[in-house]
């Protein structure tokens, strides 16, 4: 009957964090970078991704320092879903500016997209040695832990201090939802 419990939580559990992660992406809420800035060199009005990729790699290829070049690029690629080629280039990002929260958080999410998850975990983690309040780093390590590691007993001290500092967003929601069903089956079956 135990096992019934542990399984049916974890059913639920990863049903509903597939379906928050997706009305997450859909949303956007929660999203690290800004992808329609004007970047130096740039067109200050938003174009296509193609173009704007193409306008990018040009202004990095002679500014192989410029920050806000990089981060817009791996932007661009994270949007057109090139996991390779955002991974790359938020990298060059992070060797200007190490300790940039929001890099390494959008830099994890490409590398869980490619079945990296230790070092999507290492970002995340990162992150929020970074920054402690950062909020979409925090929920990120608790989906690595909930979906693709299948540990989902991991999550939960992320998640909970997701919530201290954010108790109302759709997100929030969706991590209560989740922390509900967890605590209802798996707590009961740890007691022995």
């Amino acid at each position: 009957m135990k096992k019934e419990t542990i399984l049916i939580a974890v059913v639920a559990l990863v049903v509903g964090l597939l379906g928050g992660f997706l009305i997450f992406s859909l949303s956007n809420e929660g999203k690290t970078r800004q992808t329609d800035q004007p970047i130096p060199g740039g067109s200050a009005a938003p174009v296509d991704h193609i173009q704007r990729i193409a306008e990018t790699e040009k202004i990095v290829a002679t500014d192989p320092k410029n920050l806000k070049a990089w981060i817009s690029l791996g932007n661009d690629y994270f949007d057109t879903q090139q996991p390779q080629k955002a991974i790359h280039a938020y990298a060059m990002a992070l060797e200007i500016q190490p300790d940039n929260p929001d890099v390494l958080t959008d830099q994890g999410i490409m590398f869980r997209k490619v079945g990296w998850y230790d070092k999507a975990l290492g970002n995340f983690e990162k992150a929020q040695k970074v920054a402690p309040s950062h909020l979409q780093s925090l929920y990120n390590i608790g989906v690595v832990f909930a979906v693709d590691l299948k540990q989902p007993e991991r999550a939960i001290p992320f998640w909970t201090r997701y919530l201290k500092q954010d108790s109302t967003s759709e997100t929030a929601l969706q991590i209560k939802r989740t922390l509900d069903s967890l605590q209802q089956g798996v707590p009961q079956a740890t007691k022995h």
